[in-house]
């Protein structure tokens, strides 16, 4: 199994930048499509990003494309997500995730391991 652990959060404001990474521990990296989830307050959670095996192929839900960039860096065993013009509507707990399957199955929900998140809040 995987061990994920979040980190990049903090306080930015409207407008700004931030990168989250994941590191990966535990098991082989490369071998796991990835992605990123997010949980606003009384909300669920949703998908914000994946990225296949190689990192040659990623995915985005409409509202994110244009914004946020994911990457991996199977070397280092890290996952990235670059966020840009960052909306206070982008206030969440980001979640790592990591899939046995490709990256595509990170897109329908089918995560295997978590990361326990890190706080993005965005003031206005």
């Amino acid at each position: 199994q995987v061990q994920l652990v979040e980190s990049g959060g903090g306080l930015v404001q409207s407008g700004g930048s931030l990168r989250l990474s994941c590191a990966a521990s535990g098991s082989t990296f490369s071998r796991y499509g990835m992605g990123w989830f997010r949980q606003a307050p009384g909300k669920e959670r949703e998908f914000v990003a994946g990225i296949s095996w190689s990192g040659r192929s990623t995915y985005y839900p409409d509202s994110m494309k244009g914004r946020f960039i994911i990457s991996r860096d199977n070397a280092k065993n890290t996952l990235y997500l670059q966020m840009n013009s960052l909306k206070p509507e982008d206030t969440a707990v980001y979640y790592c995730a990591a899939s046995t399957g490709p990256g595509a199955s990170v897109v329908a929900g089918e995560v295997n391991y978590w990361g326990k998140g890190t706080l993005v809040t965005v003031s206005s």
